[in-house]
Parts: structure tokens; sequence; C-alpha cells
């Protein structure tokens, strides 16, 4: 015990703390700015653009605002003038959406091409099928666009995804506003005119369980154009999907439809900036899972979020998330405390490379203290040997040998590591000299 008490007191914990004190300051910044810089922590929020108002992407957000404000992460949803809108709020770098629905099969209009922007943009995978109804007034059963030369055919605004489909098909079949009339409203707009019969036919997009399908499958003497070459459009439009919706989908009862439908369907694909941090694509991919990985009408369970989309690669992030799930810290962790540790985990390397010669300074730190302090009593030392030695010394040799003791005392119940007790030895063997300089002076005097 008392070799320890010992040890204590010659272990100088003032000195130590002020060494290290330093030594913290700058381990705290190296690691603020390994975090900050080498492996920045997600944002608390960002924004999602979803279509028009009365679209379903505005309900898919919706729900992954819910999901993503339980860990913590707020998502604003809002609204835009369609697909090539959302492609061009992406690119913009001032703007602050970070994702956004898309319609696969639209990168290569002029709209949404990149043009100056040095903004790359990523797919997270589909998220559902959308067919594209065809919908007209007309007694006798077409299968054809064809059929549709010469009538009034509601096309969607210019900027929407509808519009854009609306127009190719079209054209394809020989159909353009030299021979046709095309009305540009909203799928509201159109839906109305449809039903008052101020239109002959509607090109529209939107899910079978949507309210306006319904309603408009409901509307007499409106049909569904059943397309016969539904397999050839996939030959020549590869980012079309041919699908069947089986008779009595809608209600068994009464069988609606009364047969089935050859349906054409592009995908909902979600879109995010190459920015958007890793660790939150996984949490929006777990959303999207929990949001899309039902069964619906055209596909049985976990039929998506999938990798069907055509026109952006697939993120790195997302190709990990579909081969392996969630990251593994997130599948036990709270996502706060998953991103912390994962973050650390990435920033250990290179803050070894900082922190192992930084802390290599702390011992020397500690020396240095400790001589600086010897060298300061050798200085005083050094001041009265001079005095002694003058003849005209400003203070009596009595004063001289009061701060000589102080000096001593000093020394003698000074907190100096063992590796210096050398040097405390020898700085008293020089007090014992200069005090014996003093006395001999003061007997010649």
């Amino acid at each position: 015990m008392g070799k320890t008490i010992a040890w204590f007191r010659r272990f100088s914990w003032r000195d130590a703390l002020a060494s290290a004190l330093p030594v913290a300051a700058a381990v705290a910044v190296a690691v603020w700015a390994a975090l900050h810089f080498i492996d920045p922590a997600p944002s608390r929020h960002v924004v999602i653009a979803t279509g028009a108002e009365d679209s379903e992407y505005l309900d898919f957000a919706n729900r992954y605002a819910k999901e993503l404000a339980q860990d913590g992460v707020e998502l604003e949803v809002q609204s835009s003038g369609g697909a090539l809108d959302n492609v061009k709020r992406l690119r913009d770098e001032d703007d602050a959406a970070r994702i956004a629905f898309l319609q696969d099969g639209l990168s290569d209009t002029e709209e949404s091409r990149a043009s100056d922007s040095d903004v790359d943009l990523v797919s997270l995978g589909s998220v559902s099928y959308e067919p594209i109804w065809i919908f007209y007034r007309d007694r006798h059963l077409q299968t054809r666009l064809s059929a549709l030369k010469g009538q009034r055919i509601a096309v969607g605004p210019p900027g929407s995804g509808t519009h854009v489909f609306a127009l190719r098909l079209l054209q394809a079949n020989g159909v353009d506003a030299k021979n046709s009339r095309f009305v540009t409203v909203g799928r509201a707009a159109a839906q109305k005119l449809l039903q008052q019969g101020e239109v002959d036919a509607g090109i529209f997009i939107g899910a079978p369980e949507s309210a306006m399908v319904r309603e408009l499958v409901a509307t007499p003497g409106i049909r569904i154009m059943n397309l016969d070459q539904a397999e050839a459009y996939t030959r020549q439009f590869p980012y079309l999907h041919h699908l069947v919706l089986p008779h009595g989908a809608w209600d068994l009862g009464s069988n609606r439809p009364a047969h089935d439908l050859n349906l054409l369907a592009t995908t909902t694909t979600v879109v995010v900036t190459q920015s958007l941090h890793p660790a939150l694509v996984s949490l929006l991919l777990k959303a999207m899972q929990k949001t899309h990985g039902g069964a619906d009408l055209l596909n049985a369970p976990k039929a998506f979020p999938a990798v069907k989309d055509t026109d952006f690669p697939l993120s790195k992030d997302a190709a990990r998330f579909y081969q392996s799930g969630p990251p593994f810290l997130q599948r036990y962790l709270p996502f706060w405390l998953a991103t912390l540790v994962d973050r650390a985990a990435l920033a250990i390397i290179p803050l070894l490379a900082i922190l192992v010669p930084v802390l290599r300074t702390a011992p020397a730190l500690y020396g240095w203290r400790i001589r600086r302090r010897i060298y300061r009593w050798y200085g005083e030392l050094k001041y009265l040997e001079i005095q002694v030695r003058s003849p005209d010394a400003s203070e009596s040799r009595e004063e001289l040998l009061r701060q000589l003791d102080q000096i001593e005392h000093k020394v003698t119940h000074a907190v100096l590591p063992l590796a210096f007790s050398e040097h405390a030895y020898m700085l008293k063997e020089h007090i014992d000299l200069v005090r014996r300089q003093m006395q001999a002076a003061t007997a010649g005097a």
C-alpha cells in the first residue's frame, strides 16, 4: 500500500491532465472531421416529388412518410406536374427534391434529358405496374388503337407520362394531330369530358383499384379497349408489359369485367439522386417493401418492389438490399444508432492514421512540462548565483539565502516522475553549491 501511495506521489496528475487536454481536443477534432467529411450523417429531412394530387403516387408517398417517421426521418411529400417535371426537379441542384416517382420509358424524352446537369439519377426499383387504359364511347367492340382515327381523344396534359405514352401508342397506329383531335387536359377533367360525351376516347394511366378506373367502368356507354396486339407492342416498346386482367377481377358476382382484358402497362419506378445517403436508401427500401409487398389485381404477393425498369441504372445500395436484405445493423438496432455505429466503423481506418502519432505526443508533452518546471528553477538559481557574485547586489545576502531556501523547498516537495529524479538530485546539488558560495561571501564580508 505504501509503495502504491509513493508511486502516486511521484506521478503528477495535474501535468498529466494538462498534457492530455490538447491530445483529447485533437482526437475529438479528428473524430468529428472523419464522421463529418468521410461519411456525413444522413439528413433527418428529405423531399419526395409525387405527381398530380389525384394520382396514386400521393398515397404511396404518404405511406412511405409514415414508415420513415418511425425512425425519426421526416419525408416531405410534394406534388408536381407529372413524371417529366419530377425528372427536372431531381436534376436541378437547387431543388429540394431527392426522391421521385417516374414511369419507366421516359428517359429518352427531350424533357427528361440531363442537359448540362451534373446530377446523376439511380433507380431503387419498380413498385407497381401502371396499366394504360384506353376508354372509348362506341357501341362496337374495339381492340385496336387505329380505330380511334378521326375522333376526339383525351391524351393527358403536356409534361405528364400519360401524354408521352398516349402519343407514342397513337402514332404507332397512324393516329396523330393531323387526322384526329387531341385534347390535352388533366386526368380528372378528361374523365369528366368522357363521361359527358365531349370526347370520344381517353387514355389514362392508373391502378385497376383506382376510383377513376372503377367510375369509368361503371359509366354506361363507356368501354375498355381489349388490345389484341398487346404482345406486339412489347416488342416495339421494351419498357411496356403485357398484362391480363382476368374476368371477374373487379366483381365476381356480376363477373366484371365480363372477359379477360389484355392491357399494356409501364412500371412505377422510385428514382433518387445518387447523392442520397445509403442509410436513407435502405430505410426507403424497407418502406417500399412494406407498402408494395402485398398482392393486388395484377400481381402476386411480394412481386414488388422489383427490378423491372430500364431507364436508370440500379443503385448499388439497392442492389445489395435486394440481394441480402437490410444492412445488418439496421435489423437489430434503432436507425440512429445503427447509422452512428456504421459511420464510426467506416471512419476508424483513417482515424487510426491520425490518432497513432497524436497519442504518441501525450508522453512527450508530459515530459516537456516536467522539464520546463526544472529549467525554470534552474533559471531562478542562476539569477541568485549572479546576485551573489555581484558586488552591488540590490538585495541583501540574507534575502538571497531566503529565496534559495524557497527554491530548495519547491524542489524537495515537487511531484516528479521517477524518470526525472536524476534532474531533481542534480538541481539540489547545485542549490547546495550556490548556498556555499553565499556563505563564503557572507564570511568574507
